[in-house]
């Protein structure tokens, strides 16, 4: 085997969870190779401009409400610079009546003050958000341009080394190394540790050390309507962006009087084709009248002018995969992001980033990490009887057998 260049910590992926955990890594004095199989950062998912952020607030696992409740905390105070602070409305279930005091016990229950969340009858609704439905308004939610934040987390780094347009494909542990070898088998580089933040390419990577994860692609696709200024649609689109079955950002008013609006996505399990689709834009069309209750509204006035396609990356459980692979050490990994990135990318950020350098255990017990919520992300949990060893945060949870919707659903 020749000798190529080590280095101390290398991170494979370049998208919104290893951009982010590379400048975790920087900023705390190291030095970081990223490797990515695109010619810059953010060239696929993470090439959405569109993500919105907003913390968990539905009747989910314990953890995942927990979690997401740390990541939002954590990515507003990350991405302040690119924080677009627009607010976003969850409407009340189809079919379910509003309930001030439940809402408010449950929302208490998880942490959540009115700052973050708060609940609103229709009529409040209508006026703060511009939509006539009851339910939960987080004024701290967001969205974020994915591709700006992950270049501008790379640029201006002197410890920073980048590969581009190099493939990884396999791994090999040698000495207390690991080497990467690309598609043609050539050996690129080694190093220490080595951060694995490649989406569904992380499946084959560890498939190349003789470790299988329950990943699979889920495709989804956004659309960009537009609105005549005086089509019945025009006074019913909302100020804010929903949250709910589907997802929108706020209408934006255009110099001719016109609407844009941006609408989505589909939830196609299983596919991971990157061509726009008629059927995922009709599908967003049935969306959008399910989010403002208009289920009247002609969808034919939604016209396409725009799709955006990304496949994004699941776990069999539907939580994040972030933390040391304990069978392989100096392996971490930070993939199964979901439609979550840019909560996600943040909490990878300080929880790797811990694990990595072996040390600020205190902090992150500080931020509200506990045991049981580490457990949940570590690859570990799909292992059965597999045990990690022992940290400041406790050992890592059993086996967690993969369960997946049996529908297409928006995310």
């Amino acid at each position: 085997m020749s000798t190529p260049q080590h280095h101390a910590i290398v991170v494979i992926g370049a998208g919104i969870a290893g951009a982010t955990i590379a400048n975790e890594l920087l900023q705390r004095g190291q030095s970081v190779c990223i490797i990515d199989a695109a010619s810059s950062p953010a060239s696929a998912c993470s090439s959405h401009a569109y993500a919105i952020a907003h913390p968990h607030i539905g009747k989910g696992s314990p953890r995942l409400l927990r979690l997401t409740k740390i990541a939002f905390l954590l990515a507003e105070e990350r991405w302040s610079k690119g924080w677009h602070q627009h607010g976003i409305f969850q409407p009340t279930k189809k079919g379910k009546a509003f309930d001030r005091d439940e809402l408010l016990g449950h929302l208490q229950a998880l942490g959540l003050n009115d700052e973050i969340a708060k609940p609103l009858d229709a009529m409040e609704a209508k006026a703060l958000c511009g939509i006539e439905q009851s339910g939960v308004w987080l004024p701290r939610g967001a969205t974020l341009s994915l591709a700006k934040a992950a270049k501008e987390l790379l640029q201006g780094h002197e410890r920073l080394m980048e590969v581009w347009s190099t493939r990884i494909t396999r791994l090999e542990s040698c000495d207390g190394r690991w080497f990467m070898f690309d598609t043609a088998g050539n050996l690129v580089v080694s190093a220490d540790k080595v951060i694995i933040a490649a989406a569904m390419e992380s499946k084959a990577l560890m498939v190349s050390i003789n470790i299988r994860l329950p990943l699979k692609p889920v495709r989804g696709q956004l659309s960009i309507f537009s609105i005549a200024k005086n089509d019945p649609w025009a006074a019913r689109l909302p100020r804010v962006g929903m949250s709910g079955d589907g997802y929108c950002l706020p209408a934006q008013e255009l110099a001719d009087g016109s609407y844009q609006w941006i609408v989505g996505s589909s939830f196609d399990e299983g596919e991971d084709d990157l061509r726009a689709s008629d059927s995922s834009d009709n599908f967003n069309r049935e969306q959008a009248q399910g989010l403002i209750n208009y289920g009247e509204g002609c969808t034919a006035s939604l016209k396409l002018k725009n799709s955006f396609v990304g496949v994004r990356c699941v776990a069999g459980d539907r939580l994040p995969i972030i933390g040391a692979l304990t069978q392989r050490p100096g392996i971490f990994l930070a993939t199964a992001l979901g439609s979550r990135g840019v909560l996600w990318s943040a909490l990878a950020a300080k929880l790797i980033s811990a694990q990595v350098l072996e040390d600020d255990f205190a902090l992150l017990t500080r931020l509200g990490f506990a045991a049981d919520l580490v457990a949940a992300l570590a690859p570990a949990r799909f292992f059965a009887g597999a045990l990690a060893a022992p940290s400041a945060l406790g050992a890592l949870a059993s086996n967690s057998k993969p369960i997946f919707p049996s529908g297409p659903s928006a995310k």
